[in-house]
C-alpha cells in the first residue's frame, strides 16, 4: 500500500485532486473528555468561571473545522456546506461524549475536519473547566464513519459482531458480575432535533423488553428523546444500518438509528 501524500522521491505533497469528481461527502468523528464528578456538576450548574462552557465549545469546534487547511499541513481548503457539533454529558463516566459531523460537495473527504472539530471542541472543553480541574484526560477521538467518494461509505465496525455479541462482564465493588452490554443509538435530521443528543450508549438492562418499542420506551421515559415533537408525526428506525420495525428484537452492541422519513442534508 501507498501514501498518497508522499511522492516518488519520498517527499510530502498535497495529492492532486483536481482530477476527481465532486460528489456529496460527509464523515463523523468522536471523542471523550473525562474530568472530576464535582467538576462535571459544575459545569452542568452553570458554575463554572469561564461561563457557558458547552456554547463555546461548540463554536470552537465549528470554527477548527473550517480552519483545517490552516492546521493540517497538507489539507485541501473545502466549502463546507455544514458543521454540526453534539455534546452528551456522561455522569456515569464522568465525562462528556464529542461528536462532530462535517459535509461538504467536492473532490475529497472531509474526515480530517471532523476529527479537527472534535479536537478544538475538547481542547476548549479542557480551557473552560482547567481553573477547577487540571486532572483532565482527552481521548478516544477517532473517525466513525465517512460517505462519498470513490471508496464510498465506510463505518467502524463494532469490536464484537451484533449477532455473536457477549456482554462484557465486569466485577461490582461486591465482586459479582454484572453486566455493561450496550446498545449504541444515534438520532439523525429532525428526530436529532429533539434528542438529548446525537448519539447515546445505552445499558440493555435499561431496556424492557429488548426490542426497538422497548428502547424507544426507555429513551422516552429517561428524557434522551421526545418523538411527540416530530412534525411528521411519524419516526423510522434502523438497526446495524438496516430498516426494521418496532418488534424487532435488540442484541449487545446492536446500533439502532432514530429518524423521519425524510432527512435533509
Amino acid at each position: 500500500m501507498s501514501l498518497t501524500h508522499i511522492n516518488h522521491r519520498g517527499e510530502a505533497h498535497m495529492v492532486d485532486v483536481g482530477d476527481k469528481s465532486v460528489t456529496s461527502r460527509s464523515a463523523t468523528a468522536t471523542g471523550f473528555i473525562t474530568m472530576q464528578p464535582n467538576t462535571l456538576q459544575l459545569l452542568v450548574d452553570g458554575a463554572l468561571p469561564k461561563g457557558d462552557v458547552l456554547a463555546t465549545a461548540r463554536i470552537a469546534g465549528i470554527q477548527a473545522a473550517k480552519r483545517t487547511s490552516d492546521l493540517i499541513p497538507l489539507c485541501h481548503p473545502l466549502p463546507l456546506t455544514h458543521v454540526s457539533i453534539d455534546m452528551d454529558i456522561d455522569m456515569t463516566k464522568g465525562g462528556i461524549h464529542v461528536m462532530a459531523t462535517c459535509r461538504t460537495d467536492g473532490k475529497t473527504g472531509v474526515e480530517m475536519e471532523a476529527l479537527t472539530a472534535v479536537s478544538a471542541t475538547c481542547l476548549t472543553l479542557f480551557d473552560m473547566c482547567k481553573a477547577v480541574d487540571r486532572r483532565m484526560v482527552i481521548g478516544d477521538i477517532r473517525v466513525n464513519e465517512k460517505t462519498g467518494g470513490k471508496s464510498g461509505s465506510w463505518s467502524r465496525e463494532d469490536t464484537v459482531a451484533p449477532g455473536n455479541a457477549v456482554p462484557e462482564e465486569k466485577e461490582d465493588a461486591a465482586g459479582s458480575s454484572m453486566s455493561t452490554a450496550l446498545l449504541c443509538v444515534r438520532f439523525f435530521g429532525e428526530a436529532r432535533d429533539h434528542a438529548r443528543a446525537g448519539m447515546l450508549d445505552i445499558n440493555i438492562e435499561a431496556v424492557e423488553p429488548l426490542t426497538v418499542a422497548g428502547l424507544k420506551a426507555c429513551l422516552i421515559a429517561r428524557g434522551d428523546f421526545d418523538p411527540s415533537r416530530l412534525q411528521a408525526g411519524r419516526l423510522m428506525v434502523a438497526v446495524n444500518q438496516k430498516m426494521t420495525s418496532e418488534d424487532h428484537l435488540l442484541s449487545p452492541g446492536d446500533e439502532v438509528a432514530f429518524f423521519p422519513p425524510v432527512t435533509g442534508g
